[in-house]
């Protein structure tokens, strides 16, 4: 981050907020990116085509939804990825939490296997959106199984 973003004067990204589609794909592109606010080129597909087909994002092209996910890196990398976490946590509705719940667990356990390392973040996640525990772990069986074949 650069030292001038953190003096007084200079304005948040999250200042205004993020869109019911911001705060999702926010959510799902913190758990695919790395700390330092890139994603590689196969991560940046996988969540385009994942959110392409939802409902919530119909009315996005894939270049919008590319488009979004930038100002998403960038918000990463001047704010940190905690920030715009907790910014996408307040703008999404709980109904939608166990929704991007499982959108996220798709993408994370995509090669069908459940690492130590996936499972913290699987229950941190599941925490931090206060998820059941009991639907949590349905959502991820459910993954697990779908991303088998």
């Amino acid at each position: 981050m650069d030292s001038l973003d953190k003096m007084p004067g200079i304005q948040s990204l999250l200042d205004d907020g993020l869109s019911l589609a911001e705060a999702f794909a926010a959510i799902t592109l913190t758990a695919t990116t790395t700390w330092d606010g890139y994603l590689s080129e196969q991560e940046e597909n996988a969540i385009l085509s994942t959110l392409s087909r939802m409902k919530l994002f119909k009315s996005y092209s894939r270049e919008m939804i590319s488009q979004m996910l930038d100002k998403l890196l960038v918000i990463i990398r001047r704010e940190g990825i905690d920030a715009l976490f907790n910014a996408a946590k307040k703008s999404l509705p709980y109904e939608l939490r166990e929704a991007v719940f499982a959108v996220t667990a798709d993408l994370v356990l995509a090669e069908g296997n459940f690492t130590q390392e996936e499972r913290i973040f699987m229950n941190d996640l599941c925490q931090a959106l206060d998820i059941s525990t009991d639907i949590a772990t349905e959502i991820v069986q459910v993954m697990l199984i779908k991303n088998r074949g």
